[in-house]
């Protein structure tokens, strides 16, 4: 497959099947994403892999509630994967408090697709989660009261018969314009 359709294939899959994901796939996953790119070599992550049955259901509840429900379809997935947002090298901190930019949440989105798009070559579906309650997921996972829980990841192999959807996207050139803001 090339990196066209691999891009295409990528989306949120939230309808997983029960069967476990393959170690030596679950390592492949891994290692793209700790080869990603990151501002300064900082490589400002780390990543917590929840595959024990139990544990994996109390950090799955901890991403919706009575009020938010959207995210019941964690309970599904066969491992979630958190990304824990690390200090970074001294000259990123630096360039973030002159530049006024979080670089290493930019660092934390790229490391988080490298092991979608890995995923996705592989066969397994993953969504994103940025919605969480913290606090539960650092207590479960006996995460440093320092640190941050940037995203988790729901990884498994979707469901049999589970369709693509079709990507809705924005116009080119409604986004896309050269030399000048909005293209005039």
């Amino acid at each position: 497959m090339d990196f066209s359709e691999l891009i295409s294939l990528r989306q949120s899959v939230r309808r997983f099947d029960d069967r476990a994901v393959e170690e030596e796939k679950l390592m492949k996953c891994l290692n793209a994403a700790r080869l990603a790119p990151s501002a300064s070599n900082s490589q400002p992550w780390s990543f917590i892999v929840v595959d024990e049955p139990e544990l994996r259901t109390l950090v799955a509840h901890s991403t919706y509630s009575t009020i938010v429900v959207f995210n019941r379809f964690v309970l599904h997935a066969p491992v979630i994967v958190a990304i824990i947002l690390e200090k970074p090298r001294i000259i990123t901190e630096v360039g973030i408090r002159l530049k006024h930019k979080e670089w290493p949440l930019i660092d934390i989105g790229i490391t988080a697709e490298h092991l979608c798009l890995q995923a996705a070559e592989l066969g397994l579906g993953t969504c994103m989660l940025g919605w969480f309650d913290e606090k539960k997921v650092k207590e479960l996972l006996h995460i440093p009261a320092d640190k941050n829980v940037a995203l988790l990841i729901a990884l498994g192999y979707p469901v049999p018969g589970y369709t693509l959807r079709k990507k809705k996207r924005k116009d080119m050139e409604k986004i896309c314009w050269y030399n000048r803001y909005g293209g005039h």
